[in-house]
């Protein structure tokens, strides 16, 4: 049931008034989780600018990633054919129906997005759709969720997150500068990542310490490896693992590999022995971790 005096279009205008999501919040005994890393978003023109350059549009389908109390969920729906909500936190669904009653084309499962079969998902519920994901993702589980979605190259067309800034600077960075890491170059061997906007700490209800941003990944085939494919992403976590050594240190601890083989694996691609792990590029990681990978088990005959 609607607050009194509010009509359904002014009621999801209004939930991203503090006074109004204080009251429906009261009204349901919801309290914020710290452990969930729930902060609902409260400035109105956030949510819109996700949307749409989420790719948010019809003959879309989004699967959105938590919901908080539905208003990123409202702005998709208006401009996609469908929208699939996995929400983890129980306690937002009566809140949910109330605040989303209004759109006959969302879906709310109550679930954690670890833990869904999302191909199933894309299959079931997006017959003839293109697809993308779209999600204010917490802070403590960013990057579980979003490596989740690209390792299981699902048919998707792109991953639209809020995520910490700092965080957004990582994912975003080129493989070769001073803010890559690892998981800068799995994104990369996934897609094509781009920062779109800030979003201040302020937009928030609690604010959190730190301010965000909106980043896409734009999904792309990865290269195909003439070797184990995880043993590059080994290769490249051993090289980042202790970030101040050389790539050569780095790897050899962490791999258990001599430093001559490290060394000369580097050399054979051109990079020098004192390279550190920030200073490869996506090329120079595949052409030394194949030139590390144990060889591929041949089947024997008939097998």
């Amino acid at each position: 049931m609607l607050c009194p005096g509010f009509e359904m279009g002014l009621f999801m205008e209004r939930l991203t008034d503090i006074g109004v999501v204080k009251e429906l919040l009261a009204r349901h005994n919801f309290t914020f989780s710290k452990a969930l890393g729930q902060n609902f978003l409260v400035n109105p023109s956030v949510c819109p600018r996700i949307a749409e350059q989420g790719g948010a549009a019809p003959g879309v389908g989004v699967i959105e990633v938590g919901t908080g109390i539905g208003v990123l969920t409202a702005e998709l729906a208006r401009r996609a054919d469908k929208v699939v909500a996995v929400e983890l936190d129980n306690r937002l669904l009566p809140i949910l129906e109330e605040t989303l009653q209004e759109f006959n084309n969302v879906k709310i499962i109550n679930n954690d997005i670890l833990k869904v079969d999302l191909h199933s998902l894309i299959r079931e519920e997006f017959p003839g759709m293109e697809v993308v994901v779209c999600a204010n993702l917490p802070y403590y589980i960013t990057s579980p969720i979003i490596m989740g979605l690209l390792e299981e190259r699902l048919p998707i067309k792109a991953i639209t997150v809020m995520v910490q800034k700092e965080a957004a600077a990582r994912l975003c960075a080129k493989p070769g500068t001073r803010d890559a890491g690892s998981v800068t170059i799995a994104v990369r061997y996934f897609s094509e990542p781009k920062q779109l906007f800030t979003v201040s700490r302020g937009s928030f209800m609690p604010s959190p310490n730190v301010d965000s941003a909106v980043i896409r990944l734009d999904i792309r085939e990865p290269e195909p490896l003439d070797f184990d494919e995880s043993f590059f992403f080994k290769v490249v976590r051993a090289s980042f693992a202790q970030r101040r050594k050389t790539v050569v240190n780095s790897v050899s601890a962490t791999l258990k590999m001599s430093k001559s083989e490290v060394a000369a694996a580097l050399a054979q691609n051109g990079v020098k022995a004192t390279a550190r792990a920030e200073e490869l590029r996506m090329g120079e990681f595949i052409s030394l971790a194949r030139s590390l990978a144990p060889p591929f088990p041949k089947l024997t005959q008939g097998g």
